[in-house]
């Protein structure tokens, strides 16, 4: 990774903030964000310097279910494995804590499915599709 370090943090609300507006992902209201960021389970974010240029989290209820959450690379940054490094940090911490019969799932954005398939993630099949709700709007 050369000039870039992986901490174990979750990304202040302005970092996040702008990571999301760099991916052109809609950002939610900064209190929500706040209470969204303090509720993962575990987070991690990539510096370069002291500039947060990725992160990921994992949320859930840290035994039977987990999520793998907003891993983002800023785009300027794309393309050096650092999503990889994102997911696996995540996926070493869910291993540790999690056991037999728990589940890891994700959303993964347009076009990215196959980025998650080394991991070990598979599709839905068209007969158990996954669903979501937005609450005031697209996320």
């Amino acid at each position: 990774m050369g000039e870039y370090r992986i901490v174990d943090r979750a990304p202040t609300v302005e970092e996040f903030m702008a990571l999301r507006e760099a991916v052109r992902w809609e950002n939610a209201d900064p209190e929500i964000t706040a209470r969204g960021l303090r509720g993962a389970l575990h987070s991690v974010c990539v510096l370069e310097g002291d500039r947060v240029i990725g992160c990921g989290r994992v949320i859930g209820d840290g035994g039977l279910a987990f999520y793998l959450q907003d891993i983002i690379v800023h785009p300027d940054h794309q393309g050096r494995g650092l999503g990889r490094e994102i997911t696996q940090r995540l996926m070493d911490h869910v291993q540790s804590v999690g056991g037999r019969g728990s589940y890891v799932g994700l959303m993964a954005a347009e076009g990215a499915a196959e980025f998650y398939e080394p991991f070990g993630f598979t599709r839905r099949p068209a007969n158990a599709p996954g669903m979501g709700l937005w609450i005031g709007g697209e996320g």
